[in-house]
């Protein structure tokens, strides 16, 4: 499938250098003119500005479904980034994550459930106990990274709208809006961006809505102030910036997987049994490890077979990629 060059950006759009660069104490000096430090708690910190790296988020939890591996840098984990929305370089979202404006940030949940509705990102992070939870993510590209996200079970805010019997899959969608996220105003995509999980999968407890990351608020190139991660599965399955959440009878459109279907599957479960046709899924490379460091074996779900591999039994995985 042909894919159309990137057209350039303008300058006026661009973040000067020295304005991103002092970023955090710009955005600290305005919480303290607006007295946001004065509500407390998590409230406080998320209120302030949510989409930047620095805010601590207390009162963290560690996961026992945590990996024991050692986690990827929060520099490498927050400049190496795929998040066309802002850019096809792995250095665009960083550059550009400044745009994002995380407040005010509403998800519609609706479709086959009994009580849709709106929600905001307040009442999600009150509403849902943060837990830090260390998982490896593993990218189609034979790279992965090994990350400490903050967050909770999706399947704990899905619950709440009372999906029905109708409920077979998840869909969701990301923010579009060509003004915060420049990348969408290149036709590499189609926007906006959209995935879907079925029901099993997205109820599954290792399936969380991230908030954050390294105990801190999820900054904008990682998908503030709300991304899905699902560690068994390979890192585009993982949308980012999240505004609509829907539940429906049949599969969902998932954007790499109508673009380019051979390529893309719509499960997406880690398999070094199916090689991307361009390249091997047999081994990858932990980001920050070094370019010298041996490559790692790919594992099967990504290393978490035991958690779920009982969703797919029966299924060709090679046909059902």
């Amino acid at each position: 499938m042909l894919i159309k060059p990137p057209t350039p950006i303008p300058p006026s759009e661009i973040t000067p250098k020295e304005h991103w660069l002092r970023r955090r104490e710009l955005m600290a000096g305005a919480a303290a003119g607006l007295g946001l430090a004065a509500l407390g708690g998590l409230g406080a910190v998320l209120t302030a500005r949510p989409a930047r790296a620095g805010d601590k988020i207390p009162g963290l939890a560690p996961s026992p479904l945590s990996t024991d591996e050692k986690p990827t840098s929060l520099e490498d984990v927050t400049s190496y980034n795929n998040f066309y929305e802002m850019g096809t370089e792995k250095d665009d979202p960083a550059r550009y994550a400044s745009l994002l404006q995380t407040r005010p940030w509403t998800v519609r949940v609706d479709g086959a459930c009994a009580a849709p509705g709106e929600i905001g990102i307040e009442d999600i992070l009150t509403g849902f106990p943060q837990e830090e939870r260390i998982y490896r993510l593993r990218c189609v590209e034979a790279w992965a990274m090994v990350i400490p996200w903050v967050g909770f079970p999706l399947g704990d805010l899905l619950k709440r709208f009372q999906p029905t019997s109708q409920a077979k899959f998840v869909a969701f969608e990301t923010l579009h809006d060509p003004k915060q996220l420049p990348g969408q105003k290149r036709a590499v995509l189609e926007w906006p961006y959209r995935e879907g999980l079925r029901m099993d999968e997205a109820m599954h407890p290792l399936t969380i809505l991230a908030t954050g990351l390294y105990g801190e608020v999820l900054p904008g190139q990682n998908g503030a102030p709300l991304r899905l991660v699902v560690p068994w599965k390979y890192g585009f399955k993982s949308i980012k910036s999240i505004v609509r959440i829907s539940f429906v009878e049949s599969q969902p459109p998932a954007t790499w997987n109508q673009m380019q279907p051979d390529e893309y599957g719509f499960y997406a479960n880690v398999n070094p049994a199916v090689d991307h046709p361009r390249w091997s899924q047999k081994s990858h490379r932990i980001i920050g490890a070094g370019l010298f460091a041996p490559k790692q074996k790919t594992l099967p779900f990504n290393g978490y077979a035991d958690q779920v591999a009982s969703l797919y039994e029966g299924m060709d995985l090679k046909r059902f990629f």
